[in-house]
Parts: C-alpha cells; structure tokens; sequence
C-alpha cells in the first residue's frame, strides 16, 4: 500500500526538524574544526617528533638519542659471510666484513677505512620526508582557525603522502646493476681494498639491515656461454651477468646476510599510527559531507 501524500501542514514541521538538525551539525562541526582537528595536529606532531628523533645525527656537545649502535649480521645456517656494522643515524661508520671464500675455505677480512663512513640514502630520505611532515603541521598553530573540511582534508592528504613516501623507502630498496654495484662509491671504502671478483651491497628492507656480498668469476673471451647481461635488481642471482671494462663476469655465489635495527622497527610503527589518525580524521569529515551536502567540505 502506498503510503498517503504528506499535507501541507506538516512541511513546516519537518523543515523546522531539518533546520534544528542542520543547526545541531554546524555546531558538532565546529566544534570539529576548532578543537578535534588541533588535537590529532598535536598528536600526530609529538609521534613525528619521536621519529624524526630516531633518524637524527648526534650534534657535538649536545646529548643525542641516536648513539652508535653494533649489528652482527650472520646466518645460523651459513658462516660464509659474517659482519660487524655499526649504525649512528643514517650512516655506517664501520662495516667489518669476513668472507670465506668457496672452495677454497681462505677467509678474506674487510674493513671501512678510518676516514670513511656510508650514508645509507634510504634512511636520509625517508628522515626528510619525516621533516616535511612536521613542517606542514608546524604550519596550522593552534590559534588557526580552519574554515572547511576541505582545508583539513588538503593537509591530511599532504601529510599522508610525505609518511607514505618516507615509509617506502624504507620497504623498497634500490634496485641496481652489477655494474652499478661494481663502481659504486662503496667499493672504494675498504682496507685492504676488495678484490676484482667481489662486490658488496648494504640496503634497509623494511626493519632490517641487510648485507649482500657477490662473488665473481670472468667469463673467458672466447666462452661459448650465451651471454646475456642482468638488468637492475635489489638483489641477484647467481649466474647473473655483466659487462664492465671489456670484460664479462657472472655471478657464482651470493650471501646475504640481514639484522633487525629496533628502532626503525619502532619508525615503521609511528608512521602507521600517524597514518591511520589522518585518515581517521578525513573519515569524520566525510561523515559531515555526507549528511550536509549543501556545503563544500
């Protein structure tokens, strides 16, 4: 049954009920604009603050969070590769290296230089991206006053794209060629200095530090072997191969090794968190838009 037409006499009541409604919103969406906004701005610039603090370099004379810090990276199932690094922020002030070389069982030792250290650029990137997030927040006070959902949503979306982005690079490390490997500035850093027919990598996957050593051999100039150079790869295979100098090599052994560093364990948390309070408070204003569409939020 249909229902019967609604009399003139109850328009005025029910919009007199929309415009209490309204009325309550507006108020319930100040209150949002003025107060709740300035509360996640606040919290999400303290968890910032306690993030970019694990990223930061100690400066001189100043107490700093960041102390220098000694992994050992190893295998329970393999003791080809073994390695001391030590991490202070975003760089590797020292890297010892053993290597025990196949077939052979000579164990080769490496070590940075005295006046070398490696700046893992993951690490230094994903510190700026932190940086630019609380400068964006830095830049709404608390005597702000947002007009629209809008302009709060604005912020979010550019907050959340410099977390996402600092997250990424700490969970996707660069993809590079053996040739690239093979002159990179890191080949240059030890003592005694690596031989031809080894390469070493060190990279950040998600929490872990993670050490790659490739071992080589030349592949003889007249080598019937169908040589196919390898593309860029975090990490690669043996049997991999490349052209460097006119001369061509292929890959015959890879070990990684890899260790947990606590605190950019602890990073990853702080970026998820700060990321869920901005889409949390991008789900509230929503709520209003969805409810109150006569006006842009």
């Amino acid at each position: 049954m249909l229902h019967p037409q609604r009399s003139l006499s109850e328009l005025p009541k029910m919009s007199a009920a929309s415009q209490v409604e309204r009325a309550v919103l507006e108020e319930e969406f100040n209150w949002l604009l003025k107060e709740e906004v300035h509360a996640v701005l606040k919290q999400l610039q303290e968890i910032l603050k306690e993030a970019s603090r694990r990223f930061s370099m100690p400066t001189p004379g100043l107490e700093s969070q960041q102390k220098q810090e000694n992994f050992i990276l190893g295998s329970s199932t393999m003791d080809q590769v073994k390695g001391v690094l030590t991490l202070q922020g975003e760089a590797l002030t020292q890297a010892d290296i053993n290597l025990k070389v196949a077939k052979s069982s000579q164990v080769l030792h490496f070590q940075f230089r005295e006046d070398k250290q490696w700046k893992l650029q993951q690490i230094q990137d994903a510190r700026n991206h932190v940086n630019q997030a609380l400068l964006l927040l830095s830049s709404r006070d608390d005597t702000y006053q947002f007009k629209t959902g809008a302009e709060v949503n604005k912020l979010m979306d550019a907050v959340m794209l410099q977390l996402t982005r600092a997250r990424n690079r700490l969970t996707t490390p660069a993809s590079l060629t053996l040739p690239e490997l093979a002159t990179s500035g890191l080949m240059k850093m030890f003592t005694p200095p690596m031989p031809g027919d080894v390469m070493v990598n060190f990279y950040i996957n998600l929490s872990k530090l993670c050490l790659t050593v490739y071992q080589l051999h030349v592949l003889p100039p007249n080598t019937t072997k169908n040589f196919k150079p390898t593309g860029s790869s975090v990490l690669h295979n043996p049997g991999a191969m490349f052209e460097l100098n006119n001369n061509r090599f292929e890959v015959s052994h890879v070990h990684k090794v890899e260790c947990v560093v606590p605190w950019l364990s602890d990073t990853l948390v702080f970026f998820t968190i700060s990321l869920q309070l901005c889409q949390q408070l991008k789900d509230k204003i929503s709520v209003f838009s969805s409810f109150w569409n006569y006006r842009p939020f």
